[in-house]
């Protein structure tokens, strides 16, 4: 995972591309850790934005899980059909070299993106800084998913609250 994980973020910090990290590997960069098998990203749907993401995860050598073309996830008419006809959340990228390790980008921003970008936080991996959603909007995120482990989550980064 470790290796995918780091091809997907180099890629995109190298393209210049505007992106936050959300979901479990957000609740790792905000210090509890737990397991997780996927990078869960919320992408600026700019379409300049979204072709950068889209060239450097393709040179990175990731490929939907879904039989369409990467550059489909490039047009918003495909993405609001996604998710109207299919109920899709995520477009879900996958890597040769790993092929459990998902990359999973949301068809919509779930949050405001420019007031979520101004309070992103940066987190270093080794050798590698990233963009973080910041804890306040992460418990939101996770609040408005509502599953078992997401509340899990929630409860265990409000202790990580500053006081």
């Amino acid at each position: 995972m470790e290796a995918a994980l780091r091809k997907c973020l180099t890629a995109l910090e190298k393209g210049g591309v505007r992106y936050l990290i959300v979901g479990g590997v957000a609740v790792v960069l905000h210090g509890h850790l737990r397991a997780t098998a996927d990078l869960d990203l919320v992408l600026h749907l700019e379409p300049e934005n979204v072709q950068l993401a889209l060239e450097g995860l393709g040179r990175a050598g990731f490929e939907p899980v879904v039989p369409v073309a990467l550059e489909d996830f490039a047009e918003p008419e495909k993405r609001r059909q996604w998710k109207t006809n299919r109920n899709m959340l995520v477009f879900s990228l996958w890597h040769p070299d790993d092929p459990v390790f998902k990359v999973d980008i949301f068809v919509e921003e779930p949050l405001n993106f420019e007031a979520a970008w101004e309070r992103r936080v940066r987190a270093m991996l080794p050798g590698l800084e990233v963009s973080v959603v910041d804890l306040e909007d992460l418990i939101t995120l996770k609040e408005d998913a509502g599953r078992p482990q997401d509340l899990a989550d929630v409860h265990a980064l409000r202790r990580r609250r500053p006081t």
